[in-house]
């Protein structure tokens, strides 16, 4: 049974995402953007740090990054779980570490436990981005830890596949969800220069892609309500 809401003539999305320095962040603003150019109604939250001070702290560069990253992005609102309650559409964005989801990001899934225990995010649509340091630093393996969240919310996935010019470019190529390349040093100062156009356009068709099936399972599940 979904759980989306049937009463709004406007399909809702929740991006929610985890950022080190800076570049997950970017990327969720540009899906922020291409959201808001469909029309639907946009919330762009960010997940905090749960623990106090870096990550890393002898690497002073990537410190210094962190750090800047935290200032440039302290006004955009805190995510909390009534943020993916009120979406149709939910997609979660974070580094990969080893693989697997950042800490804060997992910190902020356990959080909506008690959502899914009552079927509250069941039905909606939802998909899932990632940055890694390098090209086989484990994208795939990212996406497919937090789909695996997915399956267990009872969310509808929707990847951008290989449905579109852009995915192919040389900088995209992962049908999972969009995947960006941050490089091994964070810079202070050249946040997110590694974020190609193409990944900005690919995290945009992705997008738009989630607002097009969501909308759609809306209308559908709308003129069922109303038989």
């Amino acid at each position: 049974m979904s759980t989306a809401d049937t009463s709004s003539s406007t399909t809702k999305i929740s991006i929610v995402y985890y950022s080190g320095t800076g570049n997950i962040h970017r990327l969720a603003v540009a899906a922020e953007e291409a959201a808001a150019r469909t029309g639907a109604d946009v919330r762009l939250r960010r997940v905090p740090e749960y623990a106090e001070g870096s990550l890393a702290p002898e690497f002073t560069e990537w410190t210094e990054a962190w750090r800047e990253n935290a200032e440039a992005t302290a006004g955009t609102p805190t995510a909390s779980a009534d943020d993916l309650d009120w979406a149709d559409a939910i997609l979660l964005g974070g580094p990969g570490r080893f693989g697997m989801i950042a800490a804060p990001l997992k910190h902020f899934i356990d959080l909506a436990w008690p959502l899914n225990a009552r079927g509250g995010l069941s039905g909606k649509v939802m998909s899932s981005f990632t940055s890694t340091g390098a090209p086989h630093g484990g994208q795939e393996a990212t996406i497919l830890s937090l789909n695996t969240v997915f399956y267990h919310w009872g969310g509808i996935i929707v990847p951008p596949g290989v449905t579109d010019e852009i995915m192919t470019a040389p900088s995209n190529g992962n049908p999972y969800g969009v995947s960006s390349v941050s490089g091994r040093q964070a810079i202070p100062g050249r946040l997110a220069e590694n974020v190609t156009e193409d990944n900005l356009a690919a995290i945009a068709y992705q997008t738009r892609r989630m607002v097009e099936v969501a909308d759609a399972l809306r209308r559908g599940r709308t003129a069922d309500a109303h038989g």
